[in-house]
């Protein structure tokens, strides 16, 4: 139930940066004009989020209700 409030569209306050995390364990995150700049696999526990990059580097950040931190980045949910 946890990971279910976190699917969905996570965006920087500029709108450069988003994390898309999908039902499936999947996430891509776009740059700028960059759709698709990255992609892999994601895995939350309680507030804390994994990365695992499909070029095999790995991140993660915590979530604090609707605002999470990710490598010195704050994201905000995106309503539907």
């Amino acid at each position: 139930m946890e990971k279910d409030q976190h699917i969905g569209v996570w965006v920087t306050s500029d709108g450069y940066i988003r994390h898309e995390l999908l039902p499936n364990g999947r996430y891509v995150e776009g740059r700028g004009n960059r759709k698709m700049a990255y992609t892999g696999f994601y895995s939350i526990r309680g507030k804390h989020i994994e990365y695992l990059d499909d070029t095999g580097f790995t991140a993660d950040g915590d979530f604090e209700g609707n605002v999470f931190y990710h490598a010195g980045m704050v994201l905000y949910k995106e309503s539907a």
